[in-house]
């Protein structure tokens, strides 16, 4: 498909948008909203459940059909349609792009090479379901005869940052007669302090990793095995009973003791970072139980269907992704910061940092070729009001421009006096001040000292969107990570670069390899890499060996 487009920077809409961006670059959004009344209320969007303001972006009329264009041009509607038939559009791998079928409704037919998906998911999620009720229950029982009151996840990756976002996102909808805890990073550490304070005899783990040899996965997996059976008198029997696997590779979940039976599958179709709604969601179901998982399921799938039917022009995901072009691109803006203002989605800006900057973060384009534009920004946030009294002030003053979205809720799921207002109140105020801002005139209003009122002046000018629901809930979480998926799956096809590889993590992780037994050997060894890593490993080795 790439093969018939134009590069980017030849398209004609490319063009007329760098001539644009040459015009409007002087016009401040005071000065959009001033000749535009109803700007607040016509420059919205609404599916899903998501209420959209994009009017505080610094766009007119034009930039808005300019860019819209620039999606035609860039074959964004053959390429929804390609994804959604099952083609495959990860080209480096040969592989479909199927998230979007691990919630599409039992009847959907989505086929990959000729063959329906659908009943396979459905399988799966089924096989989910039985598991989760029999653990929720107490008829799932451990080693010793007692039941499960422990679960600990253990991934990383897309098999880490999407089920602790949910877990915490969801946390209202949780059973609380369970606890749940997620291990990632091969520092022990983090092994140590999830497990330091449960019962071998009342712990379940989940291990994530479609290949078992996910080198991190597996040594905190070797660990936990070890932690289960010391504390459970040895009886390598124990294992089957508090291990369960999200994989494909049969033959190594078996050899490590864990009862096939209790492997649940994914496919070659769903990358990682996509795939928080598939097994890889099994803690997610376990925590806040079957409904609740098929509820956030039907979330995703409302969104996956605006985008893959609604026009541009009143697209969520498309939208969005546009105007992060046109702050990218022609507005020279390096970051975006996630904003939301509920903090059961305080680890949403960091689900999201997978999702955009591993998707995105290419230099070339889908033909190979070097690019000569910016891909993906880099994307960070933190839950409000914490963020407003450390960085906000980099981006309300700050010599950097940094596009916010906002996120908030009309309805807090813990209402306590008068919290919710309050944090409301700041996320419209925060939109506002920075779009407008404070001029030196309105400081000066203020009886301002003259040598202090350049320090009070706030420039404004500073874009953001604010995505209003009425409530955190199942639906919404999936809505709202679907609406994110969609907005990279438009900002790599306008770039023009696959957003579904990842070769990116592949180099650290070939060399990681080669220097642990570097570290490990007894003997000192015969080290060929540059000076630099040559001395840091004789380093370490030598202050290993001092302890």
């Amino acid at each position: 498909m790439s093969s018939t487009l134009k590069p980017l920077t030849r398209r004609p809409a490319w063009k007329a948008l760098a001539v644009h961006q040459k015009k409007i670059k002087g016009r401040h959004l005071r000065e959009l909203f001033a000749a535009d009344p109803k700007r607040g209320e016509r420059l919205t969007a609404e599916a899903a459940g998501l209420f959209l303001d994009y009017s505080k972006n610094r766009v007119s009329a034009e930039t808005l059909k300019l860019l819209q264009r620039l999606a035609t041009e860039s074959g964004l509607r053959q390429r929804i349609d390609a994804m959604f038939a099952g083609d495959k559009i990860n080209i480096t791998e040969n592989r479909a792009v199927l998230h979007v079928a691990l919630r599409a409704p039992k009847g959907a037919t989505i086929l990959v090479d000729g063959k329906n998906v659908v009943p396979e998911v459905h399988a799966v999620l089924d096989k989910m379901v039985a598991f989760a009720d029999r653990v929720r229950s107490g008829r799932w029982l451990g080693h010793t005869g007692k039941r499960i009151r422990n679960v600990v996840n253990i991934g990383i990756g897309g098999s880490d940052l999407g089920p602790v976002m949910a877990y915490e996102a969801l946390k209202f909808y949780s059973d609380r007669n369970l606890t749940f805890r997620f291990v990632s990073n091969v520092d022990g550490a983090d092994f140590v302090e999830a497990v330091h304070d449960l019962n071998p005899a009342e712990t379940l783990f989940i291990v994530s990793s479609k290949t078992f040899t996910t080198q991190e996965t597996m040594t905190n997996a070797q660990s936990a095995r070890g932690w289960l059976l010391k504390g459970l008198g040895g009886s390598t029997k124990a294992v089957a009973k508090h291990f369960v696997a999200v994989s494909t590779n049969a033959e190594k979940v078996s050899a490590f003791g864990i009862d096939t039976a209790n492997m649940f599958g994914f496919w070659d179709w769903v990358g990682g970072r996509y795939s928080m709604d598939s097994a890889i969601g099994l803690s997610t179901m376990l925590a806040v139980g079957p409904k609740s998982f098929r509820a956030m399921l039907a979330g995703f799938h409302a969104m996956d269907e605006h985008f893959r039917t609604a026009p541009f022009a009143k697209n969520l995901p498309v939208l969005m992704a546009l105007l992060s072009v046109w702050n990218n691109n022609f507005l020279g803006a390096e970051t975006v910061a996630v904003l939301p203002y509920e903090n059961y989605l305080k680890r949403f800006p960091a689900y999201l940092q997978q999702l955009t900057m591993e998707s995105n973060g290419k230099h070339v384009t889908l033909a190979g070729k070097a690019v000569d534009y910016q891909t993906s920004p880099i994307y960070w946030g933190e839950p409000g009001t914490n963020g407003q009294h450390s960085f906000y002030q980099l981006i309300h003053q700050g010599t950097r421009l940094i596009p916010c979205d906002f996120i908030a809720f009309a309805h807090a799921l813990t209402p306590l006096g008068r919290h919710h207002d309050i944090l409301l109140a700041n996320v419209f105020a925060q939109a506002e001040a920075l779009a407008f801002g404070k001029t030196p005139a309105e400081v000066k209003a203020e009886g301002t000292a003259d040598w202090l009122v350049p320090h009070r002046v706030f420039e404004g000018n500073r874009p953001s969107n604010t995505i209003l629901a009425e409530r955190l809930t199942p639906e919404i979480l999936g809505a709202l990570v679907a609406l994110y998926e969609h907005i990279v799956f438009t900002q790599g096809a306008i770039w023009d670069v696959n957003p579904f590889d990842q070769w990116g993590v592949e180099l650290g992780k070939a060399l990681a390899q080669r220097i642990v037994p570097e570290l490990e050997s007894r003997s000192s060894p015969n080290l060929k890499h540059d000076s630099s890593t040559n001395h840091l490993i004789r380093r370490y080795r030598k202050m290993k060996s001092s302890r």
